[in-house]
């Protein structure tokens, strides 16, 4: 699947630092979540379906997966 991404918005966590290890995400292609790595804009994104990044972020939430 290639989507066409060039309509997505893409937004990083609020909580990102500036080191460099962040992604980025796009919630405005429903039902597509894609997700990319925001050093490098132009490269590939990894597409999940809304249901799946939604149970994901809600596990996240519920601390499914503690830091390191």
């Amino acid at each position: 699947m290639n989507p066409d991404l060039s309509r997505a918005i893409w937004r990083k966590s609020s909580r990102s630092q500036d080191n460099g290890g962040c992604v980025e995400v796009a919630t405005n292609l429903i039902p597509l979540v894609p997700v990319r790595d925001s050093k490098d804009p132009e490269g590939p994104a990894l597409i999940f379906g809304s249901e799946s990044w939604g149970e994901f972020v809600a596990r996240v939430q519920r601390g499914a997966f503690p830091a390191p």
